[in-house]
């Protein structure tokens, strides 16, 4: 039996190889050399990200010990659903022109209503075996929705559609061939690569070396080190799961040595990681989707996202600065510290792949699916002339594969929730939802910004940020622009908020990933996370009223913008914890409070007083102190 049990297992291990290495040249060969019709693309991509998902995810471990089915029939139910996957997808391969006039002239046969049947199956189950029940249950009470509609009244009910008119609708462009889907498929997949060959290139060792020479010596070292290491990362990984797993195990563990609680360590790891989504130039999946669904192209995005970037990051690194202050926790020993050189030398193959993508994307301005094969090819080139750590062939198929397995998660998502956006376009219920959000919020910006922060919120505690990010762009995005926000500020508050969703209690993924590993009760990480990335939440309400934070231009404006970002990174933080170098008063905190509240607004006069002002009291403060240590001739207690 154990004999059978490894050779299955080497047979699977083999499948997933080839289909990665599959996946990679299918990918890579669509944007150089050949282009197939967008649909066949699609239906290529949608049957290698499910059939990873069936291989990665078997059946047999969907079921708790002793209430599992017999592994046999666990197995052949998993192959059976591949045989689908493939017979569905070649089918629209090979019949792509008599597909696409089909679906042109909402023709549904026989043969249409039983495969969108079926793939409308499957790709629900590997929702749920890749991210759990929450996206498949909403994406069922939405086809629920759309059948019984008719029996619904008021601004909420539709007119009823038949079952089959239901599958027509998801079996199309419109459903799980849509937008998501064909964002992942352009956009996402490749920078998964990129992102895979970089870790294949060990640069997760390097960023933490070079967070740790740029942070280690600083007071809360470990904790600086954390959110250096994760803003790094953060650049490549655009997930903050993979983001905590990968830095945390190394960061986390340094904080509770060093003598923070096990409850900072993972939170601080937790709210680091979080800004990976959001970080450019590779941002999470979502902000690739973003590009699409707003038409602006994912370089405008990257640099709009910079300020906002750059002020959650510097007001996490003051905040765990404060932490130190408050607890007295010294930096890393001199002898855990990397030479700086031999960290510098080490990362030029990582500095070339990722100034390449720049160069690409915001220089020459090419499409970003052309700057992430470039950039992935020039890491492949850098790591075999590495001779201290040359790319060996099964380093550069473990790349591959790494991109597949991460696929999963990004394909299932997109593909369920391209059933939610196809009942939303079926059914009119985007439109219906927006203008109820007009409606409740009585045409009042500030309201619906909030009903729309609460909306993503819940959205993101139970989905992956891709599909939360997804819904409430067709549900919300529409009726924040009909209340005047610009396009690009509408979505990115979303986005932000869906991101955010991580470090949300209760149910905050990011924090859980980092309590397993600083092996502490997920709900005192979630809570302390939420209070460490509290600027998470004011920024996006801040773009949204100051629009100057999305824009950099060589002008007074983005000098005064930039300095405020400052004002308000240090007066939030500061507020926050109740020390600068020592515990200061209520009345000082509160003033901080309205420093910062006055630095964000858009006015420039305004914003100008408050720094003037903030620079008074945190010149005087630390003057005070120091002069306190120069008096006593020692440190203050």
């Amino acid at each position: 039996m154990g004999q059978r049990t490894s050779a299955y297992t080497r047979v699977i291990t083999a499948v997933i190889l080839y289909v990665s290495l599959f996946a990679v040249l299918l990918h890579v060969g669509n944007f150089t050399v050949f282009t197939l019709p967008s649909i066949e693309f699609y239906a290529f991509h949608v049957m290698i990200g499910l059939i990873l998902v069936f291989l990665y995810n078997p059946l047999e471990t969907s079921f708790r010990k002793g209430r599992h089915l017999p592994v046999i029939i666990c197995r052949i139910t998993d192959w059976l659903c591949i045989a689908f996957i493939l017979i569905i997808s070649l089918y629209v391969i090979i019949n792509f022109e008599s597909y696409s006039q089909d679906m042109q002239n909402n023709i549904i046969t026989d043969k249409i209503y039983v495969f969108g049947l079926i793939l409308t199956l499957i790709v629900l189950e590997a929702a749920r075996r890749a991210l759990g029940l929450v996206l498949p249950i909403i994406a069922v009470v939405a086809v629920i929705y759309a059948l019984v509609g008719g029996y619904i009244p008021g601004l909420f009910g539709n007119r009823g559609y038949s079952l089959r008119r239901v599958i027509l609708a998801l079996f199309s462009d419109r459903g799980i061939y849509g937008v998501p889907t064909g964002t992942s498929a352009s956009n996402v997949y490749l920078f998964l690569v990129f992102a895979a060959y970089l870790g294949a290139s060990g640069a997760d060792v390097i960023f933490q070396n070079i967070a740790i020479t740029l942070a280690g010596k600083k007071r809360g070292g470990p904790a600086k080190i954390s959110v250096v290491a994760s803003a790094l990362f953060g650049t490549i990984s655009g997930s903050c799961v993979a983001n905590v797993v990968s830095t945390g195990a190394f960061t986390i563990p340094l904080m509770k040595r060093s003598g923070y609680s096990k409850a900072t360590a993972g939170a601080v790891e937790a709210v680091s990681s979080t800004g990976g989504q959001i970080m450019p130039p590779v941002m999470g999946a979502a902000a690739f989707v973003l590009a699409d669904i707003a038409g602006v192209p994912y370089a405008t995005v990257c640099i709009s996202a910079i300020i906002p970037a750059l002020m959650y990051y510097l007001c996490l690194f003051k905040m765990v600065d404060l932490e130190a202050v408050r607890y007295q926790i010294k930096g890393v020993d001199s002898n855990d510290i990397p030479d700086l050189k031999t960290s510098l030398a080490r990362s030029v193959k990582l500095a070339v792949p990722v100034a390449v993508l720049l160069i690409l994307l915001l220089g020459f301005q090419t499409t970003p699916m052309r700057a992430a094969i470039y950039s992935t090819l020039s890491i492949i080139v850098c790591g075999l002339l590495d001779s201290k750590d040359r790319l060996t062939f099964s380093r550069f198929l473990q790349g591959a594969v790494s991109a597949g397995k991460s696929l999963c998660a990004v394909l299932s998502a997109c593909a369920a929730s391209g059933i939610i956006v196809g009942i939303f376009s079926l059914t009119g219920l985007g439109l219906k939802f927006s203008n109820f959000i007009v409606q409740l919020g009585t045409s009042s910006l500030i309201l619906s910004l909030v009903l729309s922060m609460v909306v993503c919120a819940i959205l993101g505690m139970g989905l992956p940020t891709t599909a939360a990010y997804i819904v409430c762009a067709t549900a919300i995005a529409p009726a924040l622009v009909k209340l005047g926000l610009p396009v690009l500020s509408a979505h990115l508050f979303l986005l932000y908020f869906a991101c955010i969703s991580a470090i949300t209690p209760p149910v905050a993924v990011a924090s859980y990933a980092a309590a397993g590993i600083a092996e502490e009760n997920p709900m005192k990480v979630s809570m302390t996370a939420f209070k460490l990335g509290i600027t998470g939440f004011i920024l996006p309400f801040a773009f949204a009223f100051n629009t100057d934070y999305l824009s950099i231009h060589f002008d007074f404006t983005t000098l005064v913008t930039l300095i405020s970002a400052v004002v308000v990174c240090y007066s939030v933080a500061i507020f926050l914890q109740g020390f600068i170098e020592q515990k200061i008063s209520i009345f000082e905190r509160i003033l901080y409070f309205v420093i910062a509240a006055v630095a964000i607004t858009p006015n420039i006069i305004l914003s100008l007083v408050a720094a003037v002002i903030f620079a008074c009291m945190y010149s005087l403060r630390k003057f005070k102190v120091e002069g306190m240590f120069s008096w006593k001739g020692g440190k203050n207690e």
